[in-house]
């Protein structure tokens, strides 16, 4: 349901509250004075329409019109209170989805510099909060106030003065509170984002290194961890549930109060009480109604104030630019037949940092298979992140063909790109989908896929496990040694049957033999598809056309493979 479909069930709400609170004053005055309301030109019409003869026959009618009102007029603020959920759990899933995406289209460079628990709490917990905190708040803030004009319009014009007097009264106590609590609110707000970010971290890292974890027996050094930020968090929430929650029983007891003043001083006047009891019926229905919806109205107030900082977090995601192709179904592949160029590459990742690569000048031809080697940060693997575009190069440029590799035309070099790193990431699912990883079920090869293990010496694993290419696998691919899951990654690099090949140490873990005849698969492929090798042992390198050293002065050499 949209807005403003809501918008007209909130005022829908506020018109049956005024309704029902009207009813209050014909019904009280039929019990009290039944011959005043019989000659009120107002009960006319009703007493016309069912040919009431008698004051004391209008009772009965009134007592239907006014338990039919209230009854109506709960059910609206009821159907309201639905589609106010419906409607902030719909905005929520549009955020969290929107914050998935935006992050996922982001530049390699951001995520190497953003701690992912920062990413994981903006997308659940930090967007949840919006929704509970902010969105609904919001919308029932809005409808307190619609509400509130019509509980207070009919009051007044029932008895203005006593109207002003308990509604400015409660107005008056609710600002007073809200004052005094406001900075209160906002801290505890920085408080709930900073240390749910920091119980993922500590769920992240103690169940990411589980292995070491039970090895160095440090379990209690991650629940301390976990204990302190969750133990704060938890503390800051409540504070401002009370906050938000406990005027609501020092208003209840000051407005029976009032109502009890006002009841008494009026009964001292011309008339008694009897005069005024429909006038203080209503002013009492009128605060039954009015101090929930006032009490709502500043409990959204302070949710709204501490979910500050997670609403401003969650904002900051939802400010991630998209590419201009994000909607783009169809990328076709830039053209390579011919070579790629490196003209004058540098790069560092930030301005007060070291450089890791200067001056690159490098060609590569297509069908080559080129090997690299070098010192551990060297900059080999940079080198093969500026190729495969994940890492814009600081100076120089990149070029395919002669065209030169941009934001805007990088996935449609990389289109042509399948890469194998050493860590293998595997899904929690088939062995199958984790070869044809990003590919939708449906949409899976399966011939292909055979053909990819096979090649990648793993096929015969496959067939041995009791569902064969259906297992599950476990989450990473628990389930599998290091040998196995780096094979399923070549395997995965196989099957997208891309032109250009990136192996970034993605046999190391590999026995002698396995990683020979691997070796041998992929050196078959060397008329139809690029080949860039980073390798943990040199006897990898035997089949390269060249390989080159990367040293720590930034030179770059050629070298032969006898002379390693």
């Amino acid at each position: 349901m949209h807005f403003f479909s809501i918008l007209a069930l909130m005022i829908i709400a506020s018109i049956m509250e005024v309704v029902s609170i009207g009813a209050i004053v014909p019904f009280l005055g039929a019990l009290t004075s039944p011959e005043k309301i019989f000659q009120h030109t107002i009960t006319q019409p009703l007493i016309q329409t069912f040919e009431i003869t008698k004051p004391s026959q209008l009772l009965l009618p009134l007592t239907i019109l006014f338990v039919a009102a209230t009854l109506l007029a709960g059910t609206v603020r009821l159907l309201l209170l639905y589609f106010l959920i419906r409607l902030s759990n719909a905005v929520g899933s549009d955020l969290s989805i929107d914050i998935y995406r935006r992050t996922l289209y982001q530049d390699y460079l951001v995520h190497v510099s953003r701690n992912s628990s920062d990413v994981i709490n903006s997308v659940i917990i930090k967007t949840n909060a919006v929704v509970s905190q902010i969105v609904l708040p919001t919308l029932a803030l809005i409808s307190s106030v619609i509400i509130m004009m019509g509980i207070m319009s009919v009051v007044f014009m029932v008895n203005a003065q006593m109207a002003l007097i308990a509604f400015s009264t409660f107005a008056l106590i609710y600002w007073i509170i809200s004052t005094f609590t406001k900075k209160y609110l906002l801290k505890n707000s920085e408080i709930v984002a900073k240390q749910s970010t920091k119980m993922i971290k500590s769920l992240q890292e103690g169940l990411g290194g589980i292995r070491d974890v039970l090895i160095d027996g440090s379990q209690e050094l991650y629940c301390n961890v976990y204990k302190y930020s969750d133990r704060s968090m938890r503390k800051a929430v409540g504070d401002n549930n009370f906050i938000g929650q406990s005027p609501r029983y020092l208003i209840e007891g000051l407005g029976i109060t009032l109502i009890a003043i006002l009841a008494y001083f009026v009964s001292l006047q011309e008339g008694g009480v009897l005069v005024v009891i429909p006038a203080l019926g209503a002013l009492a229905l009128g605060a039954q109604k009015l101090l929930p919806t006032l009490q709502l109205a500043y409990r959204s107030f302070s949710q709204l104030k501490g979910a500050k900082s997670s609403f401003d977090d969650v904002l900051d995601m939802l400010n991630q630019p998209l590419p201009a192709n994000t909607k783009q179904d169809l990328i076709i592949p830039i053209p390579f037949e011919q070579e790629i160029v490196f003209k004058d590459i540098s790069f560092r990742y930030a301005k007060d940092t070291p450089w890791i690569l200067k001056n690159v000048n490098l060609t590569f031809k297509k069908g080559e298979t080129i090997g690299f080697i070098g010192e551990t940060g060297s900059g080999k693997s940079t080198l093969l992140d500026i190729l495969m575009g994940l890492l814009p190069p600081t100076s120089g440029e990149m070029l395919i063909d002669g065209v030169a590799i941009t934001h805007e035309n990088r996935r449609a070099w990389q289109k042509h790109i399948s890469h194998v790193p050493q860590s293998i990431y595997l899904a929690d699912t088939s062995v199958q989908e984790n070869i044809a990883f990003g590919v939708e079920l449906e949409k899976i090869k399966d011939h292909e896929v055979v053909k990819a293990a096979d090649r990648a010496q793993i096929s015969k694993v496959i067939n041995d496990l009791k569902n064969k290419y259906k297992t599950f696998i476990g989450e990473r691919g628990v389930q599998l040694s290091g040998g196995q899951r780096q094979r399923v990654g070549i395997a995965r690099a196989l099957y997208k049957g891309c032109d250009v090949l990136i192996f970034d140490e993605a046999t190391s873990a590999l026995d002698n033999q396995t990683e020979k005849k691997i070796m041998l698969q992929i050196s078959q492929l060397k008329d139809h598809q690029t080949i860039f090798i980073i390798a943990h042992r040199i006897t990898t390198l035997k089949q390269c056309h060249r390989i080159i050293r990367l040293n720590a002065d930034f030179t770059i050499e050629r070298v032969n493979f006898d002379d390693i």
